[in-house]
């Protein structure tokens, strides 16, 4: 089985941040993650794996999670410390 090799350290981290600001945006509207997941189109299993940043979604997906919980697209990804 071919593996992908490990992006490096930085993308990884950075991964996990977009991760943790879906998960928090997700929380402030008081959304269940099979709520977002069906409003996005995705399954459970795949959107739970881009909240927990072991998936590296397509910004198409990205997209369409923003517009299921209700956010800027901007919220999601924002660097630095949260708004």
């Amino acid at each position: 089985m071919h593996h992908e090799p490990l992006p490096p350290a930085r993308v990884r981290a950075r991964r996990q941040q977009i991760a943790d600001q879906i998960r928090a945006a997700r929380a402030q509207q008081n959304l269940t993650q099979e709520r977002v997941a069906l409003r996005a189109g995705i399954g459970l299993d795949s959107y739970n794996r881009i909240e927990q940043g072991h998936a590296s979604p397509k910004l198409d997906t990205l997209i369409r999670v923003a517009d299921a919980i209700g956010v800027p697209l901007a919220d999601l990804v924002r660097e630095g410390p949260p708004a």
